[in-house]
């Protein structure tokens, strides 16, 4: 936290392009800025930044916040030196791991980030995935189109949502978001992450598994890990194969968690369905026979917030420097342990 005199404005350097700041800190936000920093970096009320710090070296000298978001330029040591008064970088987006070098922490320098708020559309869109998946709504999408609608339909049974097992893999901060949101359904969960416990796992009404049973017991799977190293690739052909026939895998994470090929395969023999928000590569050749198939539901990576919901990063990114101001620890700072394992 900042030892500050009551009521002085946090100098507050804008690390962000312009077309950022325009997206995530809109009038009310920019408002609430200012009542709690005097915001650097800024000509005529639009940020300076570009590729570099370099427009705005001469204000890092003064900076004690950095205002971070899209587009910001690595956080190095070089930098660091430039801006001796600094002690936290405050991240309206994501992800910090692109920008951040490990000196910052090193430094002692706080550095918190707005995931948890991109974590709400990400869980309430994997929701709908997972009704809607329940209902083989995008299995017979195309099929509705094309016949006269006589039932029984065809494909996979249509299996509804009561009573069936829902399996999260990753009880990240969305996968906890989308833990919360299942207990409004009439189904069973299973859980699967490292670091989450069978005791925790049952506080969201979860029971916790190890990964084959995951996949071999759920009738949908949807994948909240980060991509790492070792999660890479981590949704392999062996798992996919465990799945039950009709079974449904819904991702919103990272394409690279899962095999690919593997994936294609059992998609293209009918036995188990996909929604992709994600893939690997992103975005996937016009040839992918996954934009073909009439079972694989593809959407262009827009789960995270678009749209209205951005104002949700800008807006969460101030709360932390309100805190600052007033004095207290920031609400989600990331701590350097934790590096390795999040996303």
């Amino acid at each position: 936290m900042l030892n500050r005199q009551a009521g002085a404005r946090i100098p507050t350097l804008v690390a962000m392009p312009e077309a950022t700041w325009a997206q995530v800190v809109t009038p009310p936000v920019r408002d609430r800025l200012e009542r709690v920093a005097e915001p650097l970096g800024l000509r005529d009320g639009v940020p300076v930044l570009r590729e570099s710090f370099e427009a705005v070296r001469a204000e890092l000298a003064e900076a004690e916040v950095l205002l971070t978001g899209w587009g910001c330029p690595p956080i190095t040591a070089d930098l660091l030196d430039a801006a001796p008064k600094l002690r936290a970088v405050v991240h309206a987006a994501g992800t910090i791991k692109t920008f951040v070098d490990p000196v910052v922490f090193e430094r002692g320098i706080a550095v918190s980030s707005a995931a948890a708020a991109n974590a709400i559309p990400v869980a309430e869109f994997a929701l709908a995935a997972i009704v809607l998946a329940g209902k083989r709504a995008f299995r017979l999408r195309d099929w509705y189109r094309t016949v006269d609608h006589s039932r029984p339909l065809p494909g996979a049974p249509i299996v509804g949502n009561l009573g069936t097992t829902i399996g999260v893999l990753g009880a990240s901060r969305t996968g906890r978001l989308v833990l919360e949101r299942l207990r409004g359904l009439d189904v069973d969960v299973l859980v699967n992450d490292p670091y989450l416990s069978e005791s925790e796992a049952s506080a969201f009404g979860a029971t916790w598994c190890d990964l084959k049973t995951l996949f071999s017991a759920s009738d949908i799977v949807s994948l909240h890990a980060p991509l790492l190293p070792e999660t890479r690739g981590m949704v392999s052909a062996e798992l996919l194969a465990a799945m039950p026939d009709g079974a449904v895998v819904i991702n919103t994470a990272r394409g690279g968690l899962i095999d690919h090929d593997a994936l294609e395969r059992e998609c293209a023999s009918g036995r188990i369905d996909a929604v992709l928000d994600v893939s690997d590569p992103e975005p996937l050749p016009t040839s992918s026979a996954l934009l073909q198939l009439p079972n694989v539901f593809v959407t262009p990576h827009l789960a995270g917030a678009m749209g209205n919901e951005v104002v949700r990063l800008g807006e969460a990114a101030v709360a932390e420097i309100e805190r600052l101001a007033a004095g207290l620890d920031l609400a989600h700072g990331i701590d350097w342990a934790d590096l390795g394992r999040i996303a």
